[in-house]
């Protein structure tokens, strides 16, 4: 029997916190906030929410894949946002799509299409649902007669694997650990873990341009991408599969973080890696987020491309459950498949060291040391934080993150004007002060990722709107300062007002004629990257 995913939490039913981990998490949240007592609301029951009658009906040519159950819409309604988790807490589910449409392969998905093109529907591509910027809600406008949500998950094969090149064709519907599993018996993986790794399917990660596990060198899908084939309204696109290309512009590129908006992932050819088999971490505490910075600035222009560099500030540290609270934390890691990594170590060691940086020499020498320590509690961390976002919506606290980019020659007033608007926005929004953290996820030789965390009291019947207020002062500050709108969580409808004041506008203008040319009828995901029409 096949488990069932959470429609109001992260992962499959039974999985999560236990209840001792959640009533820690929710008397740490108390502590550092002077509640002792929560005003909690439970859990929706789903049974019963109410959903209005489908508007539509499919082909009976459709029926054997198409699906008005209630669960099924319910659980397609939305992502893992923050608004998401509010509105299924408040039990509306007024955006759930009018059929679900389970597709196993690419002649589905085209009748889909041909038929939503045909009855004005919005057609939604579903994956993993584990969008944060709700890019699977279909909040489409009234200019459509019914919404789709096309589930992928049924084209789930990998279809050939080449051991030669290191590559391997792979439907768009995968998701992580079926990938990884089938390529381990051949030694090979793609190495990209984003945290939705467990529920994100390919299709989704490159149609998002997702973030992986690299902190370097491979950050984004991007760099896994060899060739994709898309089903569009229009028809098939399918790239030819080389290892670089100077002919033009790049196909690949029009469909990588297109968000669905212009054709359907259906399979791609992905590059891989052979599994590492030399690896290790050291975490590095400094006495300041600015030679911590600094640190991590040499580290990424030095050449040696570490697998992990990531920056940890004092309060991320602390709000984590590890660190003194006074000292910035730097996780360095190395791995390869071919080679001792123990001379890039001991260099990037020296890097931290020249810029203040302390560790325990002895740790690092130990071949386990990436499972030790700050490092350890890091990853067991991260792996876990999908998980505390039901129990702290349920007791009306805002915890919710944004990412950005920026140069290093801008980073100091970037982070000072980003941590002081988003300080001052909890305060204004919730009326008393909250937490601001800051990490690095990826790192470049011009620049890191800075990825915030913010933890503000709301208040049970306005979260969604305090939300909205702390979500556009953060993200007018980020583009008023010339960070970008997102590094890898994609566009989707959260960001669109900030996506469209940082793209050139001839370039939106190029990107809705190539909208209107592969999706004449404008049907699929509308509202994300372009205005519906």
């Amino acid at each position: 029997m096949s488990r069932q995913l959470k429609v109001f939490g992260w992962g499959y039913e039974g999985d999560g916190l236990d209840a001792a981990e959640e009533q820690d998490l929710l008397r740490t949240f108390g502590e550092r906030f002077g509640i002792s007592e929560f005003d909690r609301r439970a859990a929706p029951d789903l049974g019963a929410v109410e959903v209005a009658a489908p508007r539509l009906a499919p082909p009976a040519s459709l029926d054997a894949v198409c699906s008005t159950d209630h669960q099924d819409r319910l659980s397609h309604c939305y992502g893992q946002s923050y608004p998401d988790y509010v509105q299924m807490l408040e039990g509306d589910f007024t955006n759930a799509p009018d059929i679900v449409a389970w597709a196993t392969s690419e002649a589905d998905v085209t009748a889909v299409l041909d038929w939503a093109a045909d009855a004005h529907a919005a057609v939604i591509p579903y994956g993993g649902g584990t969008s944060v910027v709700g890019g699977v809600e279909a909040r489409v406008g009234d200019g459509f007669k019914g919404a789709v949500s096309l589930d992928l998950t049924g084209m789930d094969k990998v279809l050939e694997v080449d051991t030669t090149s290191l590559a391997a064709r792979l439907q768009g519907g995968i998701r992580g650990p079926a990938m990884e599993t089938a390529l381990r018996e051949h030694g090979l993986t793609m190495r990209h873990f984003p945290q939705s790794f467990e529920f994100a399917t390919l299709g989704g990660m490159i149609a998002t341009r997702s973030g992986g596990h690299y902190a370097t060198l491979y950050t984004h899908i991007d760099d896994f991408v060899e060739s994709v084939r898309c089903v569009t309204p229009a028809g098939p696109v399918e790239s030819r599969r080389l290892p670089g290309s100077g002919a033009g512009p790049s196909p690949d590129r029009l469909f990588i973080g297109s968000e669905g908006a212009l054709g359907i992932i259906t399979e791609a050819w992905m590059r891989l890696r052979r599994r590492p088999t030399f690896r290790a971490s050291a975490a590095v505490t400094f006495a300041s987020f600015e030679e911590a910075a600094a640190a991590v600035r040499a580290i990424s222009q030095a050449g040696l491309y570490p697998a992990n560099v990531r920056l940890l500030d004092a309060m991320e540290a602390r709000l984590n459950g590890f660190g003194d609270g006074k000292r910035s934390i730097v996780v360095l890691g190395f791995e390869s498949a071919d080679h001792p990594i123990e001379p890039a170590m001991a260099r990037g060691l020296e890097l931290c060291a020249d810029h203040g940086g302390d560790y325990d020499a002895e740790a690092a020498r130990d071949p386990g040391s990436h499972m030790a320590g700050a490092a350890g509690a890091w990853r067991t961390a991260f792996i876990k934080m999908p998980h505390f976002r039901a129990p702290l919506v349920s007791v009306a606290a805002i915890h919710d993150t944004f990412e950005t980019a920026i140069t290093w020659d801008r980073l100091a007033d970037f982070h000072a004007g980003i941590m002081d608007a988003t300080h001052k926005a909890i305060e204004t929004v919730t009326g008393r002060p909250g937490y601001v953290s800051c990490r690095f996820t990826h790192v470049y030789p011009d620049g890191p990722a800075p990825y915030f965390t913010f933890v503000g009291q709301g208040r049970h019947g306005a979260l969604l709107e305090q939300w909205n207020e702390l979500k556009a002062r953060v993200s007018d500050a980020v583009i008023d300062l010339g960070g970008t709108i997102t590094h890898h969580h994609a566009v989707g409808r959260d960001h669109m007002p900030w996506y469209e004041r940082q793209r050139p506008d001839l370039f939106g203008d190029a990107l809705g004629a190539a909208k209107a040319t592969l999706d004449p009828a404008g049907v699929l995901n509308p509202g994300v990257l372009l205005a519906p029409r």
